[in-house]
């Protein structure tokens, strides 16, 4: 019996899985790992239909002056205030639901009247815009600190260990309602109202500044388990400069945690912007927020409910569904990890 001429890689391909049971199917031979990933991440609806939700919430992120102008309205207006009939004299909607109607498809902020549905819609551009940003540069600064400690060590690596164990002893909340008012008054004179891109940059570097430890002391740990293998010895030994060895051997075997911890990294920052607009430090006024939003629906609840069932629903969602891509893109890099 002969066969046609084809590569050993093809006909492997066509050969049962040794690691499978007969008759379950052609091995995956041939493919790169980002191929095997890919299809193994496919396989998981979970973590599909999480990938959805996640990309629908940055899509209205990005679209969100698209949205608002084919919407007819934007949430600085204060609607409410100024169309006589819709708020009543305590400052709350008229109309049942918090004011839900045709022409404000999620009520009326009570107090101020502005639009719910375009302060919901821009207030997730401004948690999703700041998480991104910190997730970016924490990553970036933990990796490179977390490579550098665990590849140099000895008092380079005892010194990027202490500052590490000292930002992770500071309990973060705390930490970012103190030091937020102090970055801003070493810049803005205590007479002059704060400008909006200052808060937005303080937010963005106090997180970034407590965020990068967590990835760094991973990345240690992994660098020095790494280090001491066969294949980094092998790269000194042919003379590999050290920038070579980390970029060419080390840097390729730690994208799986890096991802991960990125992935899994995000929502906790949208939470944490969100917390900081709740206690009154985070994005001011007029800019939307979802943590102030937080603070408005906290105050009127016991009359108006439904103002806090918007954006509560909506971090509910985003937070969870996130998680669960996190947790799919880990199993989907390291199957050995799935539960």
């Amino acid at each position: 019996m002969t066969f046609p001429s084809s590569t050993t890689t093809d006909i492997a391909a066509d050969a049962p899985d040794a690691a499978s049971p007969a008759g379950s199917g052609p091995a995956i031979v041939g493919r790169s790992p980002g191929q095997l990933m890919w299809r193994r991440f496919r396989r998981d609806r979970t973590g599909v239909v999480s990938a959805i939700i996640v990309l629908a919430f940055f899509l209205v992120a990005l679209l969100a002056p698209v949205i608002a102008a084919l919407y007819g309205k934007d949430p600085y207006t204060t609607y409410g205030q100024n169309q006589p009939g819709l708020l009543n004299p305590y400052g709350y909607p008229i109309a049942p639901n918090g004011g839900i109607s045709g022409d404000f498809w999620f009520g009326l902020e009570p107090g101020l009247g502005r639009d719910v549905f375009t302060q919901l819609v821009y207030g997730i551009r401004t948690s999703l815009s700041i998480a991104v940003i910190v997730t970016v540069l924490s990553t970036i600064i933990g990796v490179t600190a977390g490579i550098t400690s665990g590849y140099l060590g000895g008092k380079t690596d005892y010194l990027i260990g202490r500052v590490i164990d000292t930002l992770l002893a500071f309990p973060s909340q705390l930490f970012l309602i103190v030091f937020l008012p102090v970055v801003e008054a070493a810049i803005v004179l205590p007479e002059e109202e704060t400008p909006i891109w200052l808060r937005y940059a303080s937010i963005c570097l106090v997180l970034t500044v407590l965020g990068w430890a967590t990835i760094a002391r991973l990345l240690r740990a992994q660098v020095l388990s790494l280090r001491t293998r066969e294949f980094i010895e092998a790269a000194k030994v042919t003379g590999a400069s050290p920038g070579r060895v980390i970029f060419k051997e080390l840097l390729p075997n730690l994208w799986t945690p890096i991802i991960i911890q990125a992935t899994l990294a995000l929502p906790l920052y949208v939470g944490a912007e969100a917390g900081l607009g709740f206690l009154g430090v985070g994005m001011t006024e007029p800019t939307p927020d979802w943590g102030r939003m937080f603070q408005v629906g906290a105050q009127v609840y016991h009359s108006d409910v439904t103002y806090l069932l918007f954006p509560g629903v909506s971090m509910l969602i985003f937070v969870i569904a996130f998680n669960l891509l996190g947790d799919s893109i880990r199993d989907a890099f390291d199957p050995k990890t799935k539960r």
